[in-house]
């Protein structure tokens, strides 16, 4: 690492997950392989399945009991995570990372205030007075744009916007160094999914915040990443800087992807991929996107094409330079 480079947050190698189903065995991650350096934010995104929010699982020791890591390792500034003790785990979770999760609006405690749950989280991580934990909890539910005096009630007091703010808030209660937001903007209007962003971008100013933004929606992740990772079937497709990928996309399923949104400054129509995804219990071999792309020859349904890194635009197709 250069003097100019930030410190390595996160780095991934050749990660491997399977689910063991009544069905068979389903390939959701394989060759994963990423880092994240300190205070960048990153965007993933790709179709529903291709196993974004399995590899987001597996950073937080978090897959279900069917969820197998077969390969690879997950490093978090030097350690590699796969070998935490279980008291290890622990102390690492929402203390060095958080996660908001999809769908995150029912996963606060019920029975339970919501400052309590904050403040709970920050005790158990941190040395401080319930009087300390109880403030720095109401300036983020503050800062997520709801009323503190909401802080007192319960769950089913809040409605679901509300209660999606208040998970981004308590991901963020123990200033991890990184957080995973598994579509965080989900159930919330224009206007507070901007105020949550903004939020983002603060906390990387103020703090050197790392973010993995999970989303379908690649507009979110034009506006607020530095860099993308496009996912297709359990397999890395494409990867490189916002402007990169955007400007100069190369594998076909990344140019698919963004011609399919709509936008008020082209008169192109908008595209769509034809096609479902291939089954990850009997995937196809080559190129796991040739049965749909318009590009596909006989060397793509033989061989996997590698990740090619060419100045840090990294690309798995064998027809790059062709299309």
């Amino acid at each position: 690492m250069t003097e100019s480079e930030p410190e390595i947050v996160l780095e991934i190698q050749d990660l491997g997950i399977s689910y063991i189903t009544k069905q068979g065995k389903v390939k959701a991650a394989e060759n994963v392989s990423f880092k994240i350096h300190c205070g960048e934010f990153v965007g993933l995104s790709g179709e529903s399945g291709c196993g974004k929010t399995t590899t987001a699982l597996a950073l937080m020791h978090l897959l279900p009991k069917e969820g197998i890591i077969e390969s690879g390792k997950i490093f978090f500034k030097g350690r590699n995570i796969l070998e935490f003790t279980k008291s290890e785990i622990l102390e690492y979770l929402w203390r060095d990372i958080s996660m908001i999760f999809q769908g995150a609006m029912n996963a606060l405690n019920p029975v339970h205030k919501v400052i309590d749950q904050m403040t709970t989280a920050i005790r158990i991580h941190e040395n401080v007075s319930e009087e300390e934990a109880r403030e720095r909890s109401l300036e983020l539910i503050e800062s997520v744009g709801i009323d503190i005096s909401r802080a007192d009630g319960y769950p089913h007091e809040m409605s679901g916007g509300m209660k999606q703010r208040l998970m981004i808030a308590l991901a963020l209660v123990c200033h991890p160094s990184l957080v995973i937001a598994d579509e965080p903007t989900t159930a919330l209007d224009v206007m507070v999914q901007a105020q949550i962003l903004d939020l983002m971008n603060h906390l990387r100013d103020r703090t050197n915040l790392s973010l993995l933004l999970i989303t379908h929606d690649l507009s979110v992740i034009a506006e607020t990443c530095d860099y993308a990772i496009i996912m297709y079937a359990g397999r890395i497709a494409e990867m490189g800087s916002i402007k990169t990928i955007f400007s100069n996309p190369e594998h076909p399923y990344t140019m698919k992807l963004i011609s399919s949104f709509p936008s008020i400054l082209s008169e192109k129509g908008i595209d769509f991929i034809p096609g479902n995804p291939p089954d990850l219990i009997n995937p196809p071999s080559g190129c796991r996107y040739h049965e749909r792309c318009d590009y596909v020859i006989d060397k793509c349904r033989q061989e996997v094409p590698p990740l090619v890194d060419e100045e840090g635009h990294m690309v798995a197709c064998w027809r790059r330079h062709d299309i």
